[in-house]
C-alpha cells in the first residue's frame, strides 16, 4: 500500500473545488495547488482569484500560478516537491513534461463517459444531443487529449428538465466521490486500467462559441429544446427578433395544431407566453434576456417590452 501520497492538484473553476476539497477533508498529502493566474474581472476589473485558489488559500495550501507551463522555473519548482501522483480537474492541457513527471502519473476527471464526448465541452453537448444519461470519468492522461486509460467511471442521469448548470452542478458533486475513490485505489495499489475503445461514429465535445449558440428554430421541437437547455445559463443560446438579440434560458415545447404564428415566426398576447414556430410546434420562451439587460421571467420581461 502506497501511504502519505505525495499530492499535485491542479484545477481551475468551481467544478474543480469539490475534488481538492475531499482531498483536504479525508486527510490527503496536498503539497501544492497549480491554478490560472488571477484575472481582472467585474466593472471595476479588480483582480480575482480563481475558485480553486481561493479554496486553497483558505486551508493553508502552497499555490502556483504559472503564465507558462513550459517554464523552466516552473517546472523546477513542481519537481522538486517530489510529487507521486498528479490530478487535474477542469484544467488547461499539460506538456508531457509535466504530466510525465509523477511517479505514479497524473489522472484527469473529465464530466463524461469516455471515450464520447472527449473535448472542452462534454456536458452541453451530451444535453443538446438529447442523451439521458452522462457522467464522470477518471483516467491517466496520455499524448492525445482525453484518450487515456480509464481507471473510474460513474453515470449520471441527465433528465428531461435539466439543464447545463443543473447536470454541471451534480457533476461537481459525482466527480469529487469518483476523484476520492480513484486516489483510494491507488493509494492500495488495487486498481486496473482500461484503454478506451470508440464503436462506431465517435460523439465529440467541441469548445462552443458565441456565433454557433445562435438557435435554428427551423428543426423541429425537441432539438431546439435540447439545443437551448444544453447552453443554459452559460453561454447562453441566443435569437434575433424584430432586429434586436435575445438570450435564451428557460424555454418549454409546445405541440398545439391550432397555433399560428404571424410573419415574424412568433405567436404572443404580450401578457403570459410567447411562442417561437419550429419545424412542428412552438418553444414556449419562458425566461430570456435582452442584449445588456437583466435575465427575466416572461410575465416580468413583458411588462416593459411589447411585440
Amino acid at each position: 500500500m502506497e501511504k502519505n501520497l505525495k499530492i499535485v492538484f491542479m484545477g481551475t473553476p468551481d467544478f474543480a473545488v469539490p475534488s481538492l476539497q475531499v482531498l483536504v477533508e479525508n486527510g490527503y498529502n496536498v503539497v501544492g495547488v497549480i491554478t490560472a493566474p488571477d484575472k481582472p474581472a467585474g466593472r471595476g476589473r479588480k483582480l480575482q482569484s480563481s475558485p480553486v485558489k481561493q479554496y486553497a488559500e483558505s486551508v493553508g495550501l502552497h499555490i502556483m500560478q504559472p503564465t507558462n507551463l513550459k517554464n523552466e522555473a516552473f517546472q523546477q519548482e513542481l519537481k522538486a516537491l517530489e510529487v507521486d501522483l498528479q490530478i487535474v480537474v477542469a484544467f488547461r492541457m499539460l506538456p508531457e513534461a509535466v504530466w510525465d513527471m509523477p511517479r505514479i502519473g497524473t489522472f484527469n476527471l473529465h464530466g463524461s463517459l469516455l471515450p464520447d464526448y472527449r473535448g472542452a465541452a462534454p456536458i452541453n453537448w451530451a444535453i443538446i444531443n438529447g442523451e439521458k444519461v452522462t457522467g464522470v470519468t477518471t483516467f491517466f492522461l496520455q499524448h492525445e487529449i482525453d484518450t487515456g486509460d480509464v481507471i473510474l467511471q460513474q453515470e449520471e442521469p441527465i433528465l428531461e428538465e435539466d439543464t447545463v448548470g443543473d447536470v454541471y452542478g451534480r457533476l461537481m458533486q459525482v466527480g469529487g466521490e469518483l476523484v476520492l475513490k480513484t486516489v483510494q485505489l491507488v493509494e492500495k495499489g488495487d486498481y486496473e486500467t482500461t484503454p478506451q475503445k470508440i464503436v462506431g461514429e465517435p460523439k465529440m465535445a467541441p469548445k462552443i462559441f458565441k456565433e454557433t449558440c445562435k438557435v435554428d428554430f427551423s428543426k423541429d421541437t425537441a432539438t431546439v429544446y435540447n439545443f437551448i437547455r444544453g447552453l443554459s445559463p452559460y453561454p447562453a443560446a441566443w435569437t434575433e427578433i424584430l432586429g434586436k438579440t435575445y438570450k435564451l434560458f428557460k424555454v418549454s415545447k409546445v405541440y398545439d395544431a391550432t397555433l399560428e404564428a404571424n410573419a415574424d415566426g412568433f405567436v404572443t398576447d404580450n401578457k403570459s407566453y410567447f411562442y417561437i414556430k419550429t419545424a412542428d410546434g412552438f418553444i414556449s420562451v419562458d425566461e430570456w434576456q435582452m442584449q445588456g439587460k437583466k435575465r427575466m421571467e416572461l410575465k416580468a420581461f413583458l411588462l416593459g417590452t411589447k411585440f
